[in-house]
């Protein structure tokens, strides 16, 4: 646990430079090719990759003439605008914000004194690299979109947009938005710039995290894949990482599973990490994540872990309104999990991690407009997992694992984390038109594919009700 007077000492060596100067301007990047848009770190939104830049200039996947100049501004002691998500952290609490805990991350930090010395027009490799290559999907989850599901695209084309009075997944204002993805089976310039920057990029690269769509079912992971295997001079620096939804065919598992075994054999990656998601636990699983058989994620993940020996396993949780109920068999789980495969062999000490962060979009799914009493339940889940805590105090009579095989504080704190936004004030009207669009979308969500919510979830059978009369 890093030690706050460490990271307030760490500031005043970026306000030297200036009050707005952070790192991950330069060192992080989240490249979406199938739409052509970039951003440094999660808070700014994306802006789109003007292609005659990327004609000049492959590195235009990231350093855009658009970032040059928040980077400028960044150097010259002012604060870009769309940074303002740390500008509040900073002005309105005693806080830390983002700005700080990135710049320290082991993929900026070395390279400050570096960094302050560029010019602002200069190009920088990434150290911190993600990029989802198409929106080739299999699933349909509730909260996604074309944008990132294939098979999103295909229902919208079929049956139009949600009856929301948000728009959400309306392919039309999708389009006027410039937010829809180049289909997967077309050329794409930005994963063809990808790959003519990519052996110069890969040589720097810190982490670098494949997401989707389903990148299991894209090409262009196995080539990332074989491209590591055969290098002569690896980076063996690398802490690579791959999302998957894991309801592929099996055989692609097995194929992920062999190529990570030759990474971990020949030590050509510091770390691997398969990320993977499910939001609660069994048929509530399914119904959000529509197109999963929770069985064989289970199976897929398993196998995972079995066929590894030194790799980590994440199980990315988006808790919204529907994750509630069944999220204590999640906990259980993965209790079971950890305490089965968590190794000092492995890369990571703890070895499976479950990574509990709320939804905030689409706001008729997320936790807040759930009436305030339900906080006690995410508030009983922590308390759950406090239970399986790990061991805190150094014993020798105690065996390793049991350091490493119960619930670290950062995912007993997430959710409580959730609790405390539930009961965070809420903007009555705000939460009225999202409660309105709850209602409409699950009536769709069931109409289209075949679903029913109140059998399905009989806990918020009087819930959907109240719901439903707030209809016009």
């Amino acid at each position: 646990m890093l030690e706050l007077p460490v990271l307030n000492n760490y500031k005043k060596d970026l306000d030297s430079t200036g009050c707005g100067f952070c790192l991950a301007k330069w060192t992080q990047v989240t490249i979406h090719l199938q739409m052509g848009e970039t951003h440094s770190c999660h808070h700014p939104k994306t802006h789109k990759i003007p292609l005659q830049e990327l004609q000049r200039n492959p590195s235009a996947l990231h350093n855009t003439r658009y970032k040059k100049r928040a980077r400028k501004q960044m150097l010259e002691g002012e604060r870009p605008e769309e940074c303002e998500y740390c500008w509040n952290v900073e002005d309105n609490s005693e806080m830390l914000s983002d700005r700080v805990y990135k710049s320290f991350e082991g993929w900026s930090k070395p390279h400050l004194e570096e960094i302050k010395n560029l010019s602002w027009r200069e190009d920088f490799n990434p150290r911190y690299v993600e990029v989802s290559f198409s929106n080739t999907c299999n699933f349909k989850c509730s909260y996604c979109g074309p944008s990132f599901s294939s098979t999103w695209v295909k229902e919208i084309e079929k049956f139009g947009g949600y009856p929301t009075d948000d728009n959400f997944n309306d392919i039309e204002w999708l389009k006027r938005q410039g937010k829809m993805p180049i289909p997967y089976n077309e050329h794409n310039p930005y994963v063809e710039a990808f790959w003519e920057w990519w052996p110069e990029l890969y040589r720097d690269l810190h982490t670098f995290r494949i997401t989707g769509g389903e990148p299991l079912l894209a090409k262009d992971t196995w080539k990332v894949l074989d491209y590591i295997i055969e290098q002569d001079n690896p980076n063996t620096n690398l802490n690579l990482a791959i999302n998957s939804n894991l309801g592929v065919p099996t055989e692609l598992v097995e194929k992920l599973i062999e190529k990570v075994k030759i990474l971990e054999e020949k030590s050509l990656v510091k770390s691997f990490v398969l990320y993977t998601s499910v939001d609660t636990f069994g048929d509530h699983a399914e119904y959000l994540r529509n197109g999963l058989d929770f069985t064989k994620w289970q199976k897929h993940f398993e196998a995972f872990l079995d066929g590894t020996t030194k790799s980590a396993g994440v199980i990315m949780s988006t808790f919204n309104a529907l994750s509630i109920f069944r999220y204590q068999e999640l906990l259980e789980y993965v209790w079971t999990l950890k305490k089965k495969h968590n190794s000092e062999d492995r890369y990571w000490p703890f070895s499976v991690l479950l990574d509990s962060s709320y939804l905030r979009y689409p706001s008729h799914q997320t936790v807040q407009i759930l009436p305030e009493e339900f906080a006690e339940k995410v508030e009983a889940l922590a308390k759950y997992a406090t239970t399986k805590r790990n061991v805190r105090d150094w014993d020798p009579d105690i065996e390793w694992k049991e350091y490493y095989s119960g619930f670290s504080d950062i995912e007993i704190s997430k959710l409580q984390r959730i609790a405390d936004w539930m009961r965070a004030p809420k903007e009555v009207s705000r939460i009225q038109s999202s409660r309105q669009n709850f209602v409409r979308f699950f009536d769709e969500h069931d109409r289209r594919r075949g679903t029913n919510f109140l059998s399905t979830f009989p806990e918020l059978e009087e819930f959907y009700h109240k719901c439903k009369d707030l209809l016009p």
